[in-house]
């Protein structure tokens, strides 16, 4: 009797971010500037300046629902150094952000010593002050992912803080919701951009212009006041 083979094992789904949001943080100073990019769908790659004693700035660029969103860059410019982590986006997702804050001067305000990432493939860092200056905080996330940061900002990065979502497997609705936005671009792209509406102080002097040429035929009487393309007559 021929034995019956046992099913070949599913494949893999793929995991996605849920819009369901938790925010964690923010963990340094209460110097400079809030900032808040908010939550995304993801992650695609973070940039970092920064020194010897402390991290300068911090940029993201997220993903929303498979668009590139380029956040802005919250801090100074004065760091000597540059990193860019690029993730494999969307198989790579951040998990884990660790680092240490404090003063950098005796007296003045907490703010990001050093920062590190940590995703399911690799870690990343950490950049900034050397291991051990500073108070060491990090967290970490199981079943979900990082999608998004919030903090304060000024000469140097003075807190950071996360958003947090569950990661569940992807449905078809996600597939072809993707689908329908990516179409959606790409028509809008061939079409161009929309034709700037008139101003309703033109449309006035339109109608009047009108109004006057069919009560006296072909030439339209300009000896009332009359308001055409933002100019008095």
């Amino acid at each position: 009797m021929q034995q019956q083979q046992p099913p070949a094992a599913a494949a893999q789904r793929r995991m996605v971010a849920s819009k369901k949001l938790m925010k964690v943080g923010p963990w340094g100073g209460t110097g400079g500037n809030p900032w808040d990019d908010g939550g995304h769908t993801g992650i695609r790659s973070i940039t970092l300046s920064y020194d010897s004693r402390c991290i300068d700035s911090i940029s993201v660029e997220y993903d929303r629902s498979g668009l590139a969103v380029p956040g802005e860059r919250h801090g100074g410019a004065a760091g000597k150094l540059t990193t860019h982590i690029k993730l494999v986006f969307p198989d790579e997702h951040l998990t884990a952000v660790s680092g240490r804050y404090g003063p950098v001067a005796p007296g003045g305000s907490p703010v990001i010593r050093s920062l590190g990432f940590r995703t399911e493939r690799a870690a990343y860092g950490p950049f900034g002050a050397a291991a051990g200056e500073g108070t060491p905080f990090e967290f970490a996330v199981e079943g979900g992912v990082i999608v998004g940061f919030y903090g304060r900002s000024g000469w140097q990065l003075d807190a950071v803080g996360m958003y947090v979502a569950v990661l569940r497997p992807e449905k078809v609705y996600d597939k072809v919701h993707k689908m329908g936005l990516m179409a959606y671009r790409a028509v809008m792209q061939r079409l161009g951009p929309a034709p700037a509406p008139v101003p309703q102080q033109q449309q006035d002097g339109l109608e009047e212009a009108r109004v006057e040429q069919h009560q006296n035929g072909n030439v339209v009487q300009t000896t009332s006041r009359n308001t055409y393309y933002g100019a008095s007559y």
